[in-house]
């Protein structure tokens, strides 16, 4: 609808992009510093919510220091693991190390992702392009004889729109542009949904496992400071089925597969303090048109498993600000252009949804379903505790991951 005047609020710029996440402030903060006059668009009001990833693996955080922004985004409250172990029944498994792998930070960063957004947010605001409008919600896609040339939608002050050059959607695996834009989406299946909650943290509590597993029931615990945010993973489609045995039933599995929280579980009061998060692993076939392109979840939607989801976000947003800021720059961007992004990024994308398939069909539900004895662990497992290069091999392949990204863009512009 027309704001209050009647009329619609209309925005020009280089490159629009869709989506606040970290894809969306990463690809415009990269553009904006190369000199590129760019618009992102977040249809919430801030950053602040609870059920996003917050695992900051050594490539995100090199691509910091790339960026001269390192040692003050590691002055926000974090918390650093060089070792990731999980508690599988009574067995400890060594499960990566990072201590050694060739990057400045040899450590995953726990970083709550609103910190993420708005440390790199506030300091793209240095550039005269950086324009980040929160509570604009996009709609529609603007198109011209098949080329997207900028999208449509409502804000407080009512509808406006965006005319671009390049349109990108980084607007995550629920994309409004990747829907309107007709994409065929290849879907990999994904068997599980992960329950999402937060406990308090005590001092004393164990510090070292992420994961972990009980008979039927599989947890993440991530520690947030003062709380634990709690991933409890659940078959897919059962959530009702668990909700209908009643909440002392499922307070009681928490106590299972992680019995320091027992004195605390009662503050999960209600079903409401339980928020479910449905799980997909998809991706495009193309993540391109005239005038348009797909990055991160928009284009390749990640499983919780290895939380790898920030991580593949920011190199896809950093090989694209790579590819395009001199096209862009000139007033150009082809559809060849667009086409090499892909080609960058989508060999590292499949690599990755297949271990995730393979974590899936093989450790996770099969953990879920009884299929695997408690009583012994794994070969797998077994061999991670028994060889050191081995578990640093893992820590290589989850903290540095497939064709790793480098800053390549000068910095041109700042206030």
């Amino acid at each position: 609808m027309p704001n209050e005047t009647g009329t619609v609020e209309t925005l020009s710029c280089t490159c629009c992009i869709v989506g606040g996440g970290p894809a969306g402030v990463m690809l415009g903060y990269l553009l904006a510093r190369a000199g590129v006059d760019v618009v992102i668009l977040e249809k919430h009001k801030d950053f602040f919510r609870d059920f996003r990833g917050d695992t900051v693996h050594p490539s995100t955080l090199e691509v910091f220091h790339e960026l001269g922004l390192l040692e003050s985004f590691l002055q926000r409250p974090h918390q650093e693991y060089t070792r990731l172990e999980a508690q599988v029944g009574k067995f400890t498994v060594q499960a990566a190390d990072f201590s050694r792998i060739p990057t400045r930070c040899k450590f995953v960063a726990i970083v709550p992702q609103w910190d993420f957004l708005n440390f790199l947010s506030s300091d793209g605001h240095r550039f005269p392009g950086f324009r980040l409008l929160m509570e604009h919600e996009v709609t529609g896609l603007l198109e011209e004889s098949g080329t997207v040339r900028g999208v449509t939608g409502r804000s407080p002050k009512g509808a406006f729109e965006v005319r671009a050059l390049l349109t990108v959607a980084a607007d995550g695996r629920s994309s409004t542009v990747r829907e309107r834009a007709a994409f065929r989406v290849l879907d990999l299946g994904a068997p599980i949904d992960v329950l999402w909650m937060r406990l308090s943290r005590k001092p004393d509590d164990p510090q070292a496992a992420l994961g972990r597993v009980a008979a039927q029931k599989f947890m993440v615990t991530i520690n947030r400071g003062d709380y634990w945010q709690c991933a409890f993973v659940i078959a897919k489609g059962t959530f009702e089925e668990i909700k209908s045995k009643g909440l002392p039933a499922f307070l009681q599995g928490i106590v299972e597969v992680a019995p320091f929280l027992g004195d605390r579980v009662n503050e999960l009061a209600s079903w409401d303090a339980i928020k479910l998060l449905s799980v997909s692993v998809d991706r495009l076939e193309t993540w391109y048109r005239p005038g348009l392109l797909c990055i991160g979840d928009a284009a390749h939607a990640m499983s919780p498993v290895g939380g790898v989801g920030i991580n593949l976000a920011v190199q896809d947003a950093v090989a694209a600000a790579n590819l395009l800021a001199k096209p862009l720059r000139a007033k150009q961007a082809s559809v060849s252009d667009l086409e090499r992004v892909q080609r960058r990024r989508e060999f590292p994308a499949k690599v990755t949804q297949r271990v995730q398939v393979f974590a899936h069909t093989h450790v996770v539900f099969p953990y879920l379903r009884g299929e695997i004895s408690l009583e012994c662990l794994p070969l797998a497992a077994r061999m991670l505790n028994r060889f050191a290069w081995l578990r640093r091999l893992v820590g290589r392949a989850g903290g540095v991951g497939v064709r790793p990204e480098h800053v390549r863009t000068p910095e041109r512009a700042a206030l």
